[in-house]
């Protein structure tokens, strides 16, 4: 599956891609793990799941407080219909979801330079990292109620396996990140990671090894804020807006649930293939990716971004 050359972007009047790999080269941006997509972090391998109990409760419960307080204001039959709609299906294939089990991760090995895409069946792939592609796609729309847009970072691998059936050749997968910089910046996790090394991506990994109670970790963390922000913005946004917009504790409740600790490979091959290497055996990067890493750094260091 051709894509076009990393660093290429393609606007139109309602959208914008930008290809980001093959081959991975720097984005510009900073990495951040926006999405909390980091499972693991270690010398030797990243786990990337797509598995965002967060994400859908963020923005499921802020909908649901404003039908509420609209109800409140100007009580309607109509509109609990409309709620029903727009927030009970989503609300039901949560739900739904809670009972499933989680996703394998996507496991990038830097040393062997080589991913491992889990697949239906107990089936994997191996595939090299210099073969991944990664677009960031954005899209939007303008209606009276004014201009939303809507973007992803889609992330895709291609089966190694020459005799793979058509329906088993490509796979990939998204992240409702909001396209443009915040997906370049997901995505730099990623790639960071691989070319610099661990030390180069922040990670919020620590939240999968809760040694105290949802109400000690909460208030840990206000203390932590508030030596950062102060504690009126802590109180206001990890505070009032935390509970009452987010509700970050039925985040914290459902991710110990199901991210406590994440599901990990269970192939043997791949816990060998997983070990550590002598720095001598490391793969390296290939002529043509150092020759672009090298040009993007360039042209990074003389123009301005463009940001649209």
């Amino acid at each position: 599956m051709s894509t076009p050359p990393a660093g290429t972007t393609k606007k139109r009047l309602f959208s914008r891609n930008d290809y980001l790999a093959p081959l991975p080269i720097p984005t510009g941006e900073k990495p951040s793990d926006v999405l909390n997509t980091i499972w693991r972090k270690n010398e030797v391998f990243l786990d990337i799941g797509n598995y965002s109990i967060g994400s859908a409760v963020m923005v499921l419960w802020p909908m649901a407080m404003l039908f509420l307080l609209m109800s409140y204001i100007t009580p309607d039959p109509l509109m609990w219909g409309g709620a029903l709609i727009i927030i009970g299906i989503p609300t039901l294939f949560l739900i739904q979801g809670l009972f499933r089990d989680v996703p394998l991760p996507v496991r990038f090995n830097r040393q062997r330079r080589e991913v491992c895409v889990p697949r239906e069946d107990g089936d994997y792939w191996i595939v090299p990292w210099e073969s991944v592609t990664a677009a960031a796609t954005q899209q939007s729309s303008v209606s009276q109620a004014g201009k939303a847009t809507m973007g992803l970072l889609i992330i895709g691998f291609e089966n190694p396996d020459p005799q793979a059936k058509e329906d088993n050749k490509h796979f990939s997968f998204g992240f409702n990140c909001g396209g443009g910089t915040t997906a370049m910046a997901l995505w730099e996790c990623v790639r960071s990671y691989m070319e610099i090394g661990p030390d180069a991506v922040e990670d919020q990994t620590a939240r999968f090894d809760r040694s105290k109670g949802i109400w000690a970790t909460y208030l840990d963390d206000l203390i932590k804020a508030a030596k950062l922000r102060g504690w009126f913005i802590t109180a206001l946004w990890e505070g009032f807006c935390g509970i009452f917009i987010f509700n970050t504790l039925l985040i914290d409740v459902l991710e110990r649930w199901k991210l406590n600790p994440p599901p990990d490979l269970p192939y043997p091959d791949i816990i060998e293939w997983s070990k550590p290497l002598p720095s001598e055996q490391w793969a390296k990067r290939s002529p043509e990716l150092e020759n672009a890493i090298a040009k993007r750094e360039t042209e990074l260091a003389v123009q301005p971004k463009d940001r649209a």
